[in-house]
């Protein structure tokens, strides 16, 4: 197995307060992976260590088979970034910042045509000042940014903050175009919908501590469906269970029986349990 992100034992420290707990973290290289929490769970934290941008208390972390304080320059160049509070000099034209961004990487931005017109990012607006921009337009320059040099690490923090939902479609067909290209998609968000749509597996934080990572598949396999039966006489009869299918069905009395809706646990049911089950062991 080949990992596109590794790291041991992380802790990192503000103020005498542990962001990250001894964070055990691995990324096989192709895959989409979902890096999940509440805000304050350490996510920020963790995407700036990979980076570089903050150097641990303990632990190390490998990022394309590099130690990622010893990269430098030409490990960047490897990886798209997205912040999750994406800053653009607002006095640029967007087609400036994008041209910026490219030196900053040192490699061709072969893609960034491609990428703003999946995006709908209108032409016209290229030569606009920054500042003259929409939230969801910013945002859409700074996806461009992140995928126009064909990294083979995207690192992505909150990326569809202020697009709207047609843009996030479109967002997200990216993601899946970059996989079967081969690269890896570390995508950090706390919209659960989005990640349970394109991740091949999800990491969940809490507390600086990763105390779940499996596949979507898995995850929702092995956690309670929400069963809904409707009867003839008006009757609705709901319950959580996590019996298999098969037992659930034989145990159901089906006298006046119209209808029955079963809901598979989403990744907003799966977290809330993971926060509520961490939170009672501090």
């Amino acid at each position: 197995m080949t990992l596109a992100i590794q790291t041991e034992n992380l802790v990192v420290c503000y103020r005498g307060h542990q962001a990250l707990c001894g964070l055990n973290l691995e990324v096989e290289a192709g895959e989409v992976f979902g890096f999940l929490g509440p805000n304050g769970a350490g996510k920020t934290t963790a995407i700036r260590v990979l980076l570089d941008l903050l150097r641990p208390d303990q632990g190390t972390a490998r990022v394309l088979g590099t130690t990622v304080r010893d990269g430098g320059g030409e490990l960047r160049s490897r990886i798209g970034f997205l912040p999750g509070d994406l800053r653009l000099f607002p006095r640029m034209t967007g087609i400036r910042a994008l041209q910026f961004l490219e030196q900053l990487q040192g490699r061709p931005a072969r893609s960034r045509q491609h990428v703003l017109q999946t995006l709908g990012f209108p032409e016209s607006a290229l030569t606009r000042k920054v500042r003259s921009y929409s939230t969801g337009m910013r945002q859409m320059i700074g996806i461009a940014g992140a995928f126009q040099h064909d990294p083979e690490l995207l690192i992505l923090d909150e990326p569809t903050t202020g697009l709207d939902p047609l843009v996030r479609q479109s967002f997200l067909e990216l993601v899946r175009q970059r996989k079967e290209s081969g690269a890896t998609v570390f995508l950090s968000s706390h919209v659960l919908d989005e990640v349970e749509r394109c991740a091949d597996r999800v990491g969940f934080l809490s507390g600086g501590r990763l105390p779940l990572v499996d596949s979507v598949r898995s995850i929702r396999a092995r956690r309670p469906r929400t069963v809904l039966l409707r009867y003839a006489d008006g009757t609705e009869q709901e319950e959580l269970t996590s019996v298999p299918a098969e037992q659930l069905l034989a145990d159901i009395d089906a006298r006046g029986l119209i209808d029955v809706e079963i809901r598979p646990a989403s990744l907003d049911d799966v977290f809330g349990t993971i926060v509520s089950d961490e939170e009672a062991t501090r």
